[in-house]
């Protein structure tokens, strides 16, 4: 395989570019594309085997049933971050290691529905905190200790609209395998 192939495999959809600056209607857009992502998710594995579920999506890759599981981790963790930068002036966050937890026996090889169900009611619970964010609300910040650097809630809705949709793009290339 070649690099381009792998980078394909690995950005589906491309890499995350974010514009310089923000404004109300690309925020609604991201928020849109986050309030239908459980729904995306729900239709793309809702028929998928377990074999397809237990392939991962480039070599060295994780499993869709990874994805899936991750993506419950990641948004969960997201969301916990967003409540604390609203709460407290640019708090410190606590990182995790993605690839520790997707190596973990639950993101493994438990069902995926959990995670579904999980995401579900996590982007109902986040939608509404973003639609209630203030234009002032989306300029506050948290401190991400393993990028050395202050990160703004604008920026990091537009990183979730992508990552759901990045994270989709490895589900459905899994699909076309079988």
């Amino acid at each position: 395989m070649t690099e381009a192939e792998l980078e394909k495999l690995k950005y589906p959809t491309g890499k995350l570019q974010l514009p310089e600056t923000i404004d109300a209607d690309q925020l609604r857009l991201w928020r849109e594309n986050i309030s239908g992502f459980p729904g995306k998710l729900a239709t793309e594995v809702r028929d998928m085997t377990d074999v397809q579920l237990d392939t991962p999506y480039r070599p060295g890759g994780w499993t869709a049933r990874q994805v899936v599981h991750h993506l419950a981790d990641s948004h969960l963790n997201s969301y916990i971050r967003f409540k604390w930068a609203m709460t407290e002036e640019n708090p410190t966050i606590k990182g995790y290691d993605e690839n520790v937890w997707s190596a973990m026996e639950d993101a493994r090889q438990a069902p995926i529905d959990s995670s579904v169900t999980l995401i579900e009611g996590l982007h109902a619970r986040w939608v509404n905190m973003l639609n209630n964010m203030s234009e002032q609300d989306f300029l506050r910040t948290f401190s991400h200790p393993e990028f050395d650097r202050t990160m703004c809630l604008d920026r990091m809705v537009g990183l979730y609209s992508w990552h759901g949709d990045h994270h989709l793009g490895h589900i459905r290339y899994v699909k076309t395998l079988s």
